[in-house]
């Protein structure tokens, strides 16, 4: 039966689901993880953002994943990105936890560090090795500086319990700093965390013990982890599921497995328009290798999938992003029988990043009143989406120094 009485034929979609850590979601649909670049530029949430994680929380969803939350403000993907350290006004950040928590729902934090993807207009950005290629130039960290990363994430993650959030994730996905050093494209290193994949998986390893210390037994943390980079000379399958194994030898309440990169040029596969999910297959060779809750993110649009997806039992919760774009009460509708299948846009042409910045903007139409709509130009929608960034990017460099 639903949570309303009614006969739930969603295979298991509203089930609750305990985790690891003794947390409790109320049924297996997460919104995951996405930019939605609307913080005030100074690391801040927004009322907007408080509005934007209520309606996702009103609307039936478990769990809504913030993305992208820095530690620090010197590598940010993005100058919408919020900033939770020492100096950070913790009521507000209470204020979004708050929301976001509203009708039993849950509002984790995505423990972010861009790495050499770091916005450059705002950063000097800084990955496992150096690299110097069109559209991505980056110095390599330095040992110390790697030293220093698992406490300065754990502080981070032990911030975000203190303002309320239900829980974190870290994010060693997309091509961010932690799935960098799981790349061989992105890590030459020749000490103790380059070579063989043992070495590469190391960091990670290390910032889950310190977030796990910090945060205590009984509080979420969850992995977002790469199946593939999708890319050449990147992590293959292989050696994720080391990893997976690796994790499951850790205190992880949850790992939500995606893949691809921000790496210039790729093309993501959510932009693609291929049939999703992408990345089942993975999960389902990952299922043998740990006991730990398995979440599928990339390319479930659609009730239907959702559960197909639950029904196969290599995943116990699915992850969905855009679709919570264009319906945020999905949960509450499916259970229902509404909407079984949101009507995506279609676009003509799709230009490098035309269809990410159509979505963000759809994140500041839901939360935003008088944002108007987003336009179906996609080249208007890129240039609107960087001329805010422009804008925040200014009160960024007022706000903090650039590093470095």
């Amino acid at each position: 039966m639903g949570d309303n009485g009614k006969t739930d034929t969603g295979a298991g979609l509203f089930d609750p689901i305990p985790l690891p850590c003794g947390t409790i979601l109320k049924n297996r649909i997460v919104k995951s993880a996405m930019s939605d670049s609307l913080g005030d530029g100074t690391g801040h949430p927004t009322a907007a953002q408080a509005r934007l994680y209520r309606r996702w929380a009103e609307g039936g969803v478990a769990a809504s994943i913030i993305g992208e939350l820095q530690g620090s403000p010197d590598f940010a993907e993005k100058p919408g990105n919020l900033v939770l350290r020492a100096s950070s006004d913790l009521p507000r950040f209470k204020e979004l936890s708050r929301a976001g928590s509203a009708n039993g729902a849950l509002l984790w934090v995505q423990l972010g560090h861009a790495g050499a993807l770091a916005y450059p207009p705002t950063s000097v950005p800084a990955g496992p090795s150096a690299q110097n290629l069109p559209g991505l130039h980056c110095r390599e960290m330095s040992l110390e500086e790697i030293a220093r990363l698992p406490s300065e994430i754990a502080t981070t993650a032990d911030l975000a319990r203190r303002a309320g959030f239900g829980g974190v994730q870290v994010h060693a996905a997309h091509g961010f700093l932690l799935s960098q050093f799981l790349s061989p494209l992105f890590n030459r290193r020749t000490d103790r965390y380059g070579g063989g994949i043992a070495n590469r998986m190391r960091l990670l390893l290390e910032v889950i013990a310190a977030v796990r210390k910090a945060v205590g037994p009984d509080y979420p943390v969850a992995v977002k982890l790469n199946s593939s980079d999708q890319l050449e000379g990147g992590l293959q399958e292989a050696e994720a599921l080391e990893v997976v194994a690796a994790l499951d030898r850790c205190s992880i309440d949850l790992i939500d497995i995606s893949g691809g990169t921000y790496f210039p040029g790729a093309r993501a596969a959510s932009d693609s328009g291929g049939r999703g999910p992408y990345f089942l297959d993975f999960a389902t060779r990952a299922r043998a290798l740990t006991s730990s809750p398995l979440m599928l993110t990339g390319g479930i649009k659609t009730y239907s999938q959702a559960r197909e997806v639950l029904a196969g039992g290599a995943v116990d919760i699915v992850g969905l992003a855009r679709a919570f774009c264009l319906e945020p009460s999905l949960p509450a509708l499916w259970q229902e029988g509404l909407q079984l299948e949101p009507a995506f846009p279609r676009f003509a042409e799709t230009p490098e990043g035309g269809v990410t910045a159509w979505f963000t903007l759809r994140m500041s139409e839901l939360a935003e009143a008088g944002a108007g709509p987003v336009p179906d130009d996609l080249q208007e929608a890129i240039h609107l989406y960087e001329a805010r960034d422009a804008e925040r990017a200014e009160r960024w460099r007022g706000c903090f120094a650039k590093p470095g």
